[in-house]
């Protein structure tokens, strides 16, 4: 019985009505929903059957193409742009420098790792405190700029008319009773340009910012950002040495009911962050 005919229709006597399944009696001479029929709906499932498993192989052969291209511009090959996050298998890194991973891998995987975690320190609260900051800084930006990033950023982090619009006291906490929420996620990265010395790196991210406490006049909320980072390769490791950032993409958002300030501080403070790699 193919679903074509339940649906047809037809006034025969076999049907129950329309769209209700018809039960097939034997066989009949003359019967027109017979023998003869059954022929014609074996050959049209011969033919469905048939076609999957043309669309299968064809989609096999799409996802392993590419998943070997993935895997051959993350390691490197000097071409540029997006490919799927895949597992390639290469360690994303070899050490840290403080809290902050380093030691990556000499290609586009490792530039691309770099960026999503040098944004995850840059963007942190650790940049709200001076000793925090200056190790930050000093582990993701190339020597030749790092003076000179770690003097604009002690004047922006120490204004403090920046710190009371956002909340914070003079030495950049938060109020008691209140917790501080800065947390960059990265969603997907890609290498725009490529060499041996030097990378161009794209990320795009969502960033939670805010206070959250009952008392909170400035509650934590999330934006999407896209940086730009211009990577150099460095005594062995991939480094900042300028970015540009700009909105979006932003996707739509959800009608889901925001959580408590309760509810916040506890995921902020139970769910650690992540190491990624391309």
């Amino acid at each position: 019985m193919s679903l074509g005919d339940g649906a047809s229709g037809e006034g025969d006597g076999e049907y129950g009505g329309v769209g209700q399944t018809r039960t097939r009696l034997p066989d009949r001479p003359g019967d027109v929903y017979g023998g003869a029929r059954r022929g014609r709906s074996s050959s049209r499932s011969l033919v469905t059957v048939v076609g999957v498993v043309v669309l299968l192989i064809a989609a096999i052969a799409f996802a392993n193409r590419g998943g070997d291209s993935a895997s051959s511009d993350g390691n490197g090959d000097g071409k540029a742009g997006a490919t799927p996050t895949a597992a390639t298998g290469t360690r994303p890194v070899r050490t840290k420098a403080g809290a902050i991973p380093s030691g990556y891998a000499h290609d586009q995987q490792g530039a691309q790792s770099a960026a999503a975690n040098y944004a995850v320190a840059l963007g942190s609260t650790g940049m709200f405190d001076t000793s925090q900051r200056h190790a930050i800084v000093d582990a993701v930006y190339a020597p030749a700029v790092a003076a000179a990033r770690q003097s604009d950023l002690d004047k922006a982090y120490s204004n403090e008319k920046f710190l009371a619009n956002i909340g914070l006291a003079k030495d950049g906490t938060a109020p008691s009773g209140e917790t501080f929420v800065s947390r960059i996620i990265p969603a997907g990265t890609k290498t725009t340009k490529y060499g041996s010395e030097s990378a161009t790196v794209e990320l795009w991210y969502t960033s939670l910012f805010g206070l959250s406490g009952e008392g909170s006049t400035n509650p934590v909320s999330e934006s999407w950002y896209t940086t730009t980072y211009e990577m150099a390769w460095i005594n062995g490791d991939w480094k900042v040495t300028d970015f540009t950032q700009k909105d979006g993409p932003v996707p739509v958002g959800r009608d889901q009911k925001a959580s408590t300030a309760d509810d916040m501080t506890k995921a902020v403070e139970e769910y650690g962050g992540f190491t990624y790699a391309r």
